[in-house]
């Protein structure tokens, strides 16, 4: 049997709902606040898990090239707030595993203007305030489902790395964390309650081990 047989069996029946791409959030009608997430991990990460045998639904956002394929179920959302609204939706559907891949907005305006700014301000403020951390509602919402969550930072070491992963596990309620940077190259760490458990040195990497993972450890983990 090869690798991707053993795979398929596994996950074979399992429902994974992926959240990936930037969220924007509103300055004026015609203008936002966004990142420079593109989307690329959380489609490799739906293509790999379908391979596999899941049923995956995948939450994208605003990317500049969305996922094309039947075999995935895409729901599309721009702004935070519907990213917020389908994610609250979907976790009501008893989902197996969800991969919280999406670069969430941290901030929003306070008082978003309503009517387009003009362009001929000299100096302009814009007060922001925190957004809520949607991946600290997800395990109200689904205590049973298997979360795992994304914390990308500029670690200083594989220590940095361990207590910033189990912090997120903490606060979160994460049962697994890939924690990724972009400082000097792509990389990424599979953390679970105990410790590092794999190094990636590039998104495709990160999708093996981490499928790897959930077809050896979903069954036993899961609901548990």
């Amino acid at each position: 049997m090869n690798r991707r047989e053993e795979y398929k069996r596994t996950l074979q029946g399992k429902r994974i709902l992926i959240t990936s791409g930037p969220t924007w959030v509103q300055i004026d009608p015609m203008r936002v606040i966004s990142n420079r997430a593109t989307g690329e991990l959380g489609h490799k990460m739906a293509v790999a898990f379908q391979q596999a045998g899941a049923t995956v639904t995948l939450l994208e956002g605003p990317v500049n090239t969305p996922l094309k394929t039947g075999k995935i179920q895409v729901q599309k959302f721009s702004f935070y707030d519907e990213l917020a609204v389908l994610l609250k939706t979907e976790l009501k559907k008893n989902y197996d595993v969800v991969i919280h891949n999406a670069a969430v907005s941290d901030y929003r305006l306070k008082k978003p203007f309503h009517a387009k700014l003009n362009s001929d301000h000299k100096d302009l403020t814009l007060t922001l305030v925190p957004t809520e951390k949607l991946i600290n509602t997800i395990k109200r919402i689904a205590p049973k489902v298997f979360l795992v969550g994304f914390k990308l930072e500029d670690f200083k070491d594989e220590k940095d790395v361990n207590t910033q992963a189990k912090k997120l596990i903490r606060q979160a309620g994460c049962d697994l964390v890939v924690a990724n940077t972009l400082k000097g190259g792509y990389k990424a760490f599979l953390v679970n309650r105990e410790k590092i458990l794999s190094h990636s040195a590039s998104r495709s990497e990160l999708t093996k081990n981490l499928t790897r993972y959930l077809s050896k450890n979903i069954n036993a983990d899961c609901g548990a």
